[in-house]
């Protein structure tokens, strides 16, 4: 009897297993070292969130928990959001960076949200993403956090995280949750997205990562890496 493979080769679908085999074992490792990873944005509704996350478009969260925190008791409601005075609003989030063009989308989508969903918050992908500056990363970020839909957001971090690792190598944001969301357990996306995003900032940053301390650094193939502490 002839081996349907040669020795040494294997068919694709066993290196898809290998490659969520290895996968999980990358997320066993993060899920130890960042035991408390989670939605770094700070928020008590899932208005709130949806906000803080509009917010945080080319801003880091850490800014967006100050700007929010006045923001949030000058507009407690969606109907504060849809009758703000443009200028007011953009003065109160200006040191979020993109200040006129955040307002803006903050009360279209305010005023989204009151004609078509009675001011509530949407639990569909289809819904959050056909209102006003809200894309594919804000409404994985508000499924995932307030209503436990699995959401795989791909930020900055994750995206530079998951091309080191192997797990993708595409660059656009669309393409690499479509590759992340077939290599990680559906129930694992949006734990994932933030144990990405933890070890981003903490050790696999850019330029240059510090390898010598990471606990992958027996499981990473550290692709594109070329110098690192």
């Amino acid at each position: 009897m002839v081996d349907k493979y040669p020795e040494g080769e294997a068919s694709g679908e066993d290196m898809e297993v290998k490659r969520r085999e290895d996968a999980a074992r990358v997320l066993a490792v993060l899920e130890k070292t960042y035991p408390r990873a989670a939605c770094a944005l700070l928020y008590d509704t899932p208005l709130e969130l949806l906000v803080a996350t509009i917010l945080s478009a080319q801003c880091t969260d850490l800014r967006v928990n100050q700007v929010t925190r006045e923001l949030f008791r000058r507009y407690p409601d969606v109907r504060a959001y849809a009758s703000a005075d443009p200028e007011e609003l953009e003065g109160t989030i200006r040191s979020t960076g993109f200040f006129r063009n955040k307002a803006r989308n903050l009360i279209a989508c305010a005023a989204a949200l009151l004609e078509r969903h009675d001011g509530e918050v949407p639990k569909t992908m289809e819904e959050l993403t056909a209102l006003p500056g809200v894309g594919r990363k804000t409404a994985n970020v508000v499924l995932g956090n307030v209503f436990d839909v699995p959401g795989m957001v791909v930020d900055t971090h994750v995206r530079r995280v998951s091309r080191r690792l192997g797990w993708t190598k595409h660059r656009d944001p669309v393409k690499i949750e479509q590759d992340l969301s077939l290599l990680l357990p559906r129930e694992k996306w949006t734990l994932a997205s933030h144990l990405l995003i933890f070890h981003g900032r903490a050790l696999c940053r850019a330029p240059v990562p510090t390898c010598s301390s990471c606990p992958l650094s027996g499981l990473c193939p550290r692709c594109g890496v070329v110098k690192a502490k």
